[in-house]
């Protein structure tokens, strides 16, 4: 490498997010400086903020097959994974105080549910088998007559599992329940037909679908009771209050559309190149393991342990040779923080903290993969060498 050159960075850390897509760029450009109205004014800027506004929320309602006064914007997952708890939890309080999660949420789910268990409400924890899918003999059973809601995500953002959300949404209606789902890293993915599903709420984000950060959405079947989270100028409809971010969402839904049109072939590439990380790993490295149901994954995720090593330390091993990939075992603060997904899923501890989350997208190449695959058994050899986690400890 030539002194003063810029080593390539490849990033492989698709289910953090996502770049900006440039032909979404594109679309947004005008939203800033030239059509910059605020959607809420009744003169010409304002219109025709509010026009390219219900033109977004339609791209969504026909992706989603529903009506686009079910679909509400917001900033982001997170807020509309509040929003469906706590707005839910607030305005059914009167038939049932009881709440179900799976534990394998996403922590603002967690987070959510916690604040209910600590504001009146009970909250229990839907379990999962070895491959993080929920049990849903076990969920069948869980389900009171003083339940209101069930929030089971649509897939994993750790280890990629899908989840069965027909059968869930079917069990959920049933029982008379309303079902929540977190669609942030499968939406855009694969087809989410609400007429077919039976989900009463839905979030989706922006910045996982090559669209901008700061934009996301909650479904809302019509009839389903729920409080807002925000309180101000009554804005979407008198349910969510803050000036809309209209550059932002104008981004999202073209976004959408390029998804949609490369679903299918995005698909069939990053499933291949997914299944060729898989089957070197596990030829390749010994004492290796994948995390997640084998099959029934996200196409983009890869999600790998290996035994007697820090996934922290493979992860900036793997950063000192440009490849960007995540660990779900990092240190957030003087203690070791294990995945609670994988903990969930029954692994222990110590083979928990060997895990990376290897996860593909649009602009990831096969050249890149097969760089990875050539600097993996090396990288993983070198941190077993100096890992603290040597066998004789790990037998303890």
């Amino acid at each position: 490498m030539k002194k003063g050159k810029t080593k390539k960075r490849i990033y492989m850390d698709y289910a953090a997010t996502t770049p900006v897509d440039p032909r979404v760029v594109k679309a947004m450009l005008p939203y800033f400086t030239e059509k910059f109205g605020n959607p809420a004014s009744i003169h010409s800027a304002g219109t025709e903020a509010y026009k390219a506004l219900e033109k977004a929320r339609g791209v969504f309602a026909d992706c989603l097959s529903c009506d686009s006064s079910e679909i509400f914007f917001t900033s982001s997952a997170t807020e509309s994974n509040n929003w469906a708890l706590k707005g839910v939890a607030s305005a059914n309080k009167n038939k049932g105080k009881k709440i179900i999660v799976s534990a394998v949420e996403h922590d603002c789910v967690l987070n959510s549910a916690k604040w209910l268990s600590q504001n009146g409400f009970e909250v229990e924890y839907a379990p999962v088998d070895e491959f993080g899918t929920v049990d849903l003999e076990k969920l069948e059973k869980m389900i009171t007559k003083d339940t209101i809601l069930v929030s089971i995500m649509h897939s994993n953002n750790e280890v990629g599992t899908l989840q069965p959300v027909e059968q869930i949404g079917n069990l959920c209606k049933s029982k008379g329940v309303l079902f929540h789902t977190d669609a942030a890293q499968s939406f855009g993915k694969m087809p989410i037909n609400m007429k077919k599903l039976n989900i009463d709420l839905l979030t989706a984000s922006s910045h996982k679908i090559y669209g901008p950060k700061g934009v996301a959405l909650l479904y809302v079947r019509k009839g389903v009771l729920i409080d807002p989270l925000l309180h101000g100028g009554g804005h979407e409809r008198g349910k969510r209050s803050s000036t809309v971010n209209v550059a932002g969402i104008v981004g999202f839904s073209k976004a959408l559309e390029i998804c949609i049109k490369e679903m299918y072939a995005e698909k069939l590439r990053l499933t291949k190149l997914r299944d060729k990380i898989i089957k070197f790993i596990l030829k390749n490295i010994p004492n290796s393991h994948l995390n997640g149901h084998p099959t029934n994954r996200l196409f983009n995720n890869v999600n790998v342990r290996f035994d007697f090593i820090e996934g922290e330390s493979l992860m900036m091993e793997l950063d000192s040779k440009g490849i960007e990939v995540s660990t779900v075992s990092a240190c957030a603060s003087s203690t070791l923080q294990f995945s609670h997904v994988l903990l969930a899923c029954g692994i222990e501890e110590k083979y928990a903290q060997g895990t990376i989350r290897i996860t593909l997208g649009r602009f990831t190449t096969e050249k890149e993969i097969n760089y990875l695959l050539e600097v993996l058994p090396e990288a993983v050899k070198k941190m077993r060498k100096i890992s603290p986690l040597n066998v004789e400890n790990w037998r303890m």
